[in-house]
């Protein structure tokens, strides 16, 4: 095998990561297995898995501090009312 993908498997992969909970399925066969055949498309999927876990994680912390700010701008602000 040429073990090099086409220009329309790199648009089918794409397309297929923009489709939910399909991607995250693909991402984690294709980086856990051997890419379905392609060293590259292991790595993208690897790699793409990495971030978008760093980002949901980032996320989820700075959704946490705005709400702690939120909530203690609404108390204080309801005291002030009060």
């Amino acid at each position: 095998m040429d073990n090099k993908m086409s220009f329309g498997q790199w648009l089918l992969t794409i397309f297929l990561i923009c489709i939910p909970c399909v991607n995250l399925v693909l991402l984690i066969v294709w980086a856990v297995g051997d890419g379905g055949g392609y060293t590259a498309r292991k790595t993208f999927s690897l790699a793409y898995l990495i971030v978008s876990i760093a980002i949901s994680v980032l996320s989820f912390i700075f959704g946490i501090v705005v709400g702690m700010f939120g909530a203690a701008a609404a108390s204080s602000t309801m005291l002030f009312f009060l």
